[in-house]
């Protein structure tokens, strides 16, 4: 099944390099593009894009209140935000407006198509170049858990599991590192957000710092 992608960024030249270097791929299709984020909701009306593909810094409309108009419009349709590295507090504010992950624009053709892909199938992506600077800014904000109850105690794998979330990993990669099958990571990952009490990797991530267990 060819995955179809929308693309949203402002600069015509960034647009067309993706879309070039995506059109070398089988698995994913360009089937619509705009300039800024005011046509995200548009074009996922018109199109049904299976994922989008955001910048972050726009006129009219940024990639943030792209994200939100999207799910305030009840569109639950993965996003991924192409960034750069001095956009970290930004990238941050996309993850928690319900983007899936993240990526540099200078990603390779490989990794892109990977991250798409890893979306699609429901998980969320941040780049571990970029991962660093991530949770630092993360640690660096007050979670937004005080209502929540205590969370329960993660097994040894699963704290192993949850380190390589925070650091980028896809559910492919850790079974990969960890030599386990790729159904095992996914029901790992999965007591992990029960355990956290948190719907996403992203907030786990989050809850994980702000109580000390990575």
């Amino acid at each position: 099944m060819t995955i179809k992608i929308a693309l949203i960024d402002d600069q015509t030249l960034v647009r067309s390099g993706i879309k070039s270097l995506l059109s070398l791929a089988s698995e994913v299709q360009v089937v619509a593009e705009g300039e800024d984020g005011d046509k995200a909701v548009t074009l996922a009306q018109e199109h049904c894009p299976d994922v989008f593909l955001m910048d972050l810094r726009m006129p009219r409309m940024n990639g943030i209140e792209a994200i939100k108009s999207l799910r305030d419009g009840g569109f639950e349709t993965p996003v991924i935000i192409l960034t750069t590295f001095d956009d970290h507090e930004l990238v941050l504010d996309g993850l928690k407006a319900g983007a899936d992950g993240y990526l540099l624009k200078d990603v390779s053709l490989e990794s892109l198509i990977n991250a798409i892909q890893a979306v699609h199938n429901g998980e969320t992506i941040v780049q571990p170049a970029l991962t660093d600077t991530l949770l630092r800014s993360l640690s660096a904000q007050k979670g937004d858990f005080d209502s929540m109850p205590e969370p329960q105690p993660l097994s040894p794998k699963e704290t192993e599991v949850l380190r390589f979330v925070a650091s980028g990993y896809s559910n492919k990669e850790i079974s990969e590192a960890l030599h386990k099958s790729e159904g095992t990571i996914k029901n790992h990952v999965s007591n992990v957000l029960s355990k956290l009490g948190v719907r996403d990797r992203t907030r786990a991530v989050l809850r994980a710092l702000e109580k000390g267990i990575i």
